[in-house]
């Protein structure tokens, strides 16, 4: 999505990006072919990190992770910029497995310009005998965690911007029955036009699905969910975006709870306990929970946050409320005062297919897993990768 004329962009340039440029390769980067010359082996300090041919070298690397590293490439059958994400032993444990399908499955799915694509599923050079998942994604310049750390100012306007964007890819990804459940500022990418992408599906569910325990990170956590609640709605991802949006303001987090009791001591904190009535979704364990906890009063937003703007301080107040129920939904949101001046109905798209496929409703195990993530490979690389008798040339031991 493009921004209105008068829009004023993000210069990237002045730090917000910098974890996420392409770096020199180290000294010690080792490149190698394998596999009769189809593939490119990168050794990353220990790491390996193998790609078809068709991604040129150099392979730059971007980031790491718990899970992974993140390196960027183009590949030159398309001539695109990719950010490539290996996942380590996706394979090997049921859990990952999951959610490595997961992932792939609901972003194939979700097609929007406010969704990050998918791009290709490195097809992994033996069936039968491959741990590690490689995805190409859209490649897009930084994150909104890395942005609200930086010293790059932002306007009003860019608080605006960005969060009609996030709504608008939220609307989109709800009307497909399909809940986010790890909203935060590092799973939303961003560019230096100000383009704004949700990432990362791989805690989301269907939303009639049984709910597991584990969601996201706390911070952002609905209090429904910090009560065990297993009974929830898309209003939990409403919750995680006030927060989102208010640190984005504040460049502060709004409840940077210690543990899941301290989190929920910091939310009734600022908005008070909650009413009988406001507890009514929830469980006797989480109504128990509840009668435990002293009294709180509640603060006022205006009086807490005086530099947020009017408008915006009324629309965080319809976000961030105890009961689910009572929480403005997103196609309101976007309906809001606050975005007047960008909504526009018909230009706010719905899926008009609804996702009815998840794991929770087919038992099975890590290698029937691993085989269903070899066809969505294949859906990107239909035909067996035929033998280069002139493979690229790389220089070894870079």
């Amino acid at each position: 999505m493009k921004p209105p004329n008068d829009a004023e962009p993000v210069e990237t340039d002045g730090g917000a990006t910098t974890d996420l440029q392409p770096h020199p390769p180290p000294e010690n980067i080792c490149m190698n072919i394998s596999h009769d010359g189809r593939y490119i082996q990168y050794n990353f300090s220990g790491n390996i990190f193998e790609v078809t041919a068709k991604y040129k070298p150099l392979i730059m690397l971007l980031g790491r992770g718990g899970g992974g590293i993140v390196c960027s490439g183009i590949n030159s059958e398309t001539n695109e910029r990719v950010a490539i994400k290996k996942i380590m032993h996706a394979c090997r444990d049921q859990i990952i497995a999951k959610r490595t399908l997961r992932e792939i499955k609901r972003l194939r799915h979700l097609e929007h310009e406010n969704i990050v694509g998918i791009k290709d599923i490195v097809l992994p050079p033996q069936r039968d005998a491959f741990e590690d998942v490689y995805i190409a994604y859209e490649l897009m310049d930084t994150d909104l965690d890395k942005l609200i750390k930086s010293n790059q100012e932002l306007t009003k306007y860019h608080h605006q911007f960005y969060m009609y964007q996030l709504l608008r890819g939220l609307k989109y990804i709800h009307s497909a029955n399909v809940l986010h459940r790890d909203l935060k500022p590092g799973n939303i990418l961003l560019n230096a036009n100000s383009e704004l992408k949700i990432c990362d599906f791989g805690l989301s569910r269907v939303a009639s699905d049984a709910m597991t325990q584990y969601v996201g990170t706390k911070w952002y956590r609905a209090p429904e969910r910090l009560l065990s609640s297993s009974a929830y709605t898309s209003a939990i991802d409403v919750w995680s975006v006030g927060c989102i949006f208010l640190e984005m303001m504040t460049r502060t987090p709004l409840f940077p709870g210690r543990d899941r009791s301290d989190q929920l001591r910091s939310i009734l904190e600022f908005l008070g306990s909650p009413t009988e009535d406001d507890i009514g979704s929830l469980n006797e364990s989480g109504k128990q929970c509840l009668k435990m906890l002293p009294w709180f009063d509640r603060q006022s937003f205006f009086v807490k946050f005086p530099d947020v703007p009017f408008l915006a301080v009324l629309l965080l107040e319809k976000m961030l409320k105890f009961d689910p129920r009572k929480r403005i939904s997103v196609e309101d949101a976007l309906a809001d005062p606050y975005f007047k001046t960008m909504h526009n109905i018909n230009n706010e798209p719905v899926c008009t297919k609804l996702f009815d496929f998840d794991l929770e409703e087919h038992p099975v195990t890590a290698e029937q897993i691993k085989e269903l993530i070899y066809h969505e490979a294949l859906a990107f690389n239909p035909e067996p990768l035929a033998f280069n008798p002139e493979p690229a040339t790389v220089e070894k031991d870079q």
